[in-house]
């Protein structure tokens, strides 16, 4: 089992049941979400990729399941604000305290509002999100999942 992080102690501090999965991440990869699906050999809407973005230029975090776009204007609209961007990788480092690739929505350095893609959590399959670091992936059950983020769902795509 990999050593402990952020997004696991912040799960067993909040006594939710999950699981760990490594795999051999790769860097080149061009969408590494996708390539952490093939990896665990799960479908590609059961792992969410997470994304730093900003609305009106305060910091938010998204999930949404692999193999799907955020769309601005919807990510905007789920923070009530006018506009979104995509936060620079330096800058979602920074705010995380993760590297790309390995940023969990999970124990981040600073809580954001979070917002789960409504339609990623289609079902009652368990999902994947990124475990805090790179080639490693929690999973556990959505519920679990938006209870530990106190997120909420919405339209993103």
């Amino acid at each position: 089992m990999a050593k402990a992080t952020p997004a696991t102690r912040a799960l067993d501090k909040a006594g939710i049941a999950y699981t760990l999965h490594s795999y051999a991440y790769d860097p080149d990869a061009q969408r590494i979400g996708l390539q952490a699906a093939e990896a665990l050999g799960v479908a590609p809407d059961r792992v969410l990729k997470t994304l730093m973005a900003s609305v009106d230029g305060k910091p938010v975090c998204l999930l949404v399941a692999s193999d799907r776009e955020v769309g601005m204007k919807r990510v905007a609209a789920a923070f009530g604000g006018k506009s979104a961007a995509m936060l620079k990788p330096a800058e979602a480092e920074r705010l995380t305290g993760y590297h790309v690739g390995g940023i969990s929505p999970l124990g981040q350095k600073r809580a954001v509002p979070t917002v789960i893609d409504a339609g990623s959590l289609a079902g009652d399959a368990e999902i994947h999100v990124n475990g805090g670091g790179r080639g490693l992936q929690i999973r556990l059950r959505p519920a679990d999942l938006l209870r530990a983020l106190s997120a909420r769902t919405a339209p993103l795509v």
